[in-house]
């Protein structure tokens, strides 16, 4: 595959083609069932671990053994088409396999990242815990604290961390925390609490407009000790980087924003089969409803919504694409990541609420699917930067002033 080629290749074909066989036979048919349950679904996320689609060498095979990038963007797509909430519940303990590689050492990944994952027979999942009750894009703004015991090399974390997916239900929790408040979000550290550590717990879980399947709680650290050896990237390194901010030299980017920075256009393509589902149903729909004496697709007014629905699904694709082909090579110019997860959040809540006015009274029921997909899209406005945050990195990326 040449640099930036949008063909797939024969695995790629097979890996979407794979996928696209799950979401339709064992995601589609049990997907109403769990967005009202509102729980995790810990037996379907146990039926994907058998077949190797929950485990972190399928992460790592889409993620990091593939060189176009474009495995990543292509499988998301199709899990998310099959359903937001049950696709959220497979990929949230991804975020913390992706914190631990953005801030670890090669040790430390290779002990903890498996670990987030457990095995095909027991599964473990991991949350990422960076959002807190008054900061969540204001990663400045954190509070959650983190202080060395140095009689004990022990790490001692207090505070609290909101919105977290798995949160409080992981086995691995990688929590952000401030270890030097003076300096802001360049004074933060991210940090493994292992499983079955003391003075960690769940808070309240939140009831969710959409994506209920996944779960999301508050998590309370409340002296909690975890050791010295918990803290990613280990002491020396993070006493380096603090010693240089001090000096007023630039340090590395902060924890939380290395992590959605890499997974930013990921989340557009769970944004993006969201989009697709809606338009491939309500394009279904309207060819086969009847009213005046002829398909409803016949009216310019139906056919000019789907028009539209369809070139907008196709550009944000390819702004995925190429985000995830930029990410990869880490050649991002513009914030092209980011402009990927505006705009197919964008075109994921129109996408959906213009299936809804297609199937008319209908689509306003819990009797078709397209009301969950547009409860599920409006998320993608929201979380791992909200619409307006990507904004104000685009504007800076293009502009090269800190806009503000």
């Amino acid at each position: 595959m040449t640099e930036h080629s949008m063909t797939l290749n024969e695995d790629q074909l097979q890996l979407q083609k794979w996928i696209h066989d799950f979401a339709e036979n064992s995601m589609r048919p049990i997907a109403e069932e769990w967005d009202e349950r509102e729980e995790f679904p810990f037996p379907f996320v146990e039926e994907a671990a058998q077949i190797g689609l929950y485990g972190w060498e399928f992460m790592a095979e889409i993620m990091i053994n593939d060189k176009t990038g474009l495995s990543t963007p292509v499988a998301l797509e199709e899990m998310f088409w099959g359903d937001a909430g049950l696709g959220m519940a497979i990929m949230g303990t991804g975020l913390a396999a992706a914190g631990i590689a953005a801030s670890g050492t090669k040790e430390q990944v290779m002990e903890w990242v498996p670990q987030c994952y457990g095995t095909a027979d027991k599964i473990a999942l991991g949350a990422f815990c960076a959002s807190e009750p008054d900061a969540g894009s204001d990663v400045g703004g954190y509070r959650l604290r983190a202080k060395y015991d140095e009689a004990t090399d022990e790490w001692v974390l207090n505070g609290t961390k909101a919105w977290i997916t798995n949160g409080g239900i992981a086995d691995v929790h990688v929590v952000v925390a401030v270890v030097d408040s003076e300096l802001g979000s360049k004074g933060h550290a991210s940090f493994i609490v292992p499983p079955g550590t003391k003075g960690i717990s769940q808070g309240q879980k939140y009831k969710k407009h959409g994506i209920k399947a996944s779960h999301t709680a508050e998590v309370v650290l409340d002296d909690c000790r975890i050791p010295g050896s918990c803290l990613l990237g280990g002491k020396e390194k993070l006493d380096e980087r603090l010693a240089r901010v001090r000096e007023g030299k630039p340090g590395n980017s902060q924890a939380a924003m290395q992590t959605f920075e890499a997974t930013r256009p990921a989340v557009a393509a769970q944004a993006l089969g969201i989009a697709r589902a809606a338009y491939e149903y309500s394009l279904e729909y309207a060819k086969e409803r009847k009213a005046f004496g002829r398909a409803i697709i016949e009216n310019q007014s139906i056919a000019f919504m789907l028009a539209d629905m369809a070139t907008e699904i196709e550009a944000t694709r390819l702004l995925t694409w190429r985000a995830a082909q930029l990410g990869k090579s880490k050649g991002f110019k513009n914030a092209e990541g980011s402009m990927a997860k505006l705009k197919a959040g964008r075109v994921a809540v129109h996408s959906t609420e213009r299936a809804i006015q297609i199937l008319g009274g209908y689509g306003y029921t819990r009797e078709y699917p397209v009301e969950r997909w547009h409860r599920d899209a409006k998320i993608f406005d929201i979380f791992e930067g909200t619409e307006q945050i990507q904004q104000l990195v685009i504007s800076r990326a293009i502009s090269g002033i800190r806009i503000k």
